[in-house]
């Protein structure tokens, strides 16, 4: 049986370079209409501090985004994508929240009013998936990922958004 959900979103997932939410060092954003992924979009961002903590997770280094644009200058771009969109999709959403939030507060604009929902929880829920990282629940749903690597990290969000509404 089709569950009822929004055709309209957005998943989202960020890396960041510091223990600081301001610091996102890549964003990714994945748009999903009518069941469908219909647009992908990577960026690396230079964070407001030198000091990349977690290139140990991620990869990136302060040679990778030292030339990219900061927040500030790549999010009126990435504005469009958020059209009539009805919510974000995250995993362990509260992190992705707080860093878009931070980064918008840092940057002197207003987040986006769209509400998040968090598909750690929804695996939880619809699946009892536990423990709920991202790996496992890609592993449990046979979905590809690579871990870290923030369009992977987003389009796996996408994917197990759309399976748990039977959207695939």
């Amino acid at each position: 049986m089709r569950k009822q959900t929004s055709n309209r979103f957005i998943a989202i997932d960020f890396e960041t370079a510091d223990y600081y939410p301001d610091s996102a060092c890549a964003v990714a954003m994945v748009r999903v209409e009518e069941g469908q992924i219909v647009r992908r979009d990577y960026h690396l961002i230079r964070p407001p501090r030198r000091d990349m903590v977690f290139t140990y997770i991620h990869g990136i280094t302060w040679e990778d985004v030292a030339e990219k644009p900061s927040f500030r200058e790549l999010w009126p771009s990435l504005q469009p994508l958020l059209q009539n969109a009805d919510f974000f999709v995250a995993h362990n959403a509260g992190f992705d929240r707080s860093v878009l939030h931070a980064c918008c507060e840092a940057a002197g604009f207003s987040p986006p009013k769209l509400p998040f929902k968090c598909t750690m929880k929804l695996a939880r829920k619809q699946w009892h998936i536990y423990p709920t990282k991202l790996p496992d629940v890609c592993r449990y749903l046979d979905i590809e990922l690579d871990h870290h690597y923030a369009l992977s990290d987003a389009e796996a969000c996408a994917r197990i958004y759309m399976s748990a509404h039977e959207l695939l």
